[in-house]
């Protein structure tokens, strides 16, 4: 999902979004169909990260759930991130890098327009959910080392 994608989802669902400094550590926050982001985040992917995880809390969370003491809030937190990766980092775009060439996790940050913190990210999140590999269509993908394999028949 691109930045205009994100941005058509925003306006089908009568979000705003605001750049505004926040406390340090914090890149975004949602609340009442209003996303704000710190505008001190250094580029404009990590910018579109943070989006993608507000707009998740906005579709996965309910309630104030700052205290990431509490159990609940700290599922709820993982939730919206897990959005965010899907959208940004999803398993047909791995593929779909595969398939344009992208062979390593810098290539494969520029070619998904986010920082490649975020690709590690998204990767341990579905090595946490799919274990080492998983299998779509004719392509395994290994987590760790990142890997895509294709089947031929």
């Amino acid at each position: 999902m691109t930045g205009k994608e994100l941005e058509i989802l925003l306006e089908k669902d009568d979000i705003d979004v605001i750049e505004k400094p926040l406390r340090e550590g914090t890149k975004g926050l949602y609340g009442d169909g209003l996303i704000a982001i710190n505008k001190n985040l250094d580029t404009r992917k990590e910018k579109l990260c943070a989006l993608a995880e507000e707009l998740g809390h906005h579709y996965t969370s309910y309630g104030d759930i700052t205290d990431l003491t509490k159990l609940e809030n700290k599922k709820q937190e993982k939730r919206a991130r897990a959005w965010g990766y899907e959208r940004l980092v999803g398993i047909i775009d791995l593929v779909s890098a595969y398939k344009n060439g992208i062979r390593n996790r810098y290539e494969l940050a520029e070619f998904l327009n986010v920082p490649e913190k975020y690709i590690e990210e998204a990767l341990n999140y579905y090595k946490e959910k799919y274990g080492l590999f998983y299998q779509i269509d004719n392509y395994m993908i290994c987590f760790e080392p990142l890997s895509i394999l294709e089947r031929f028949e």
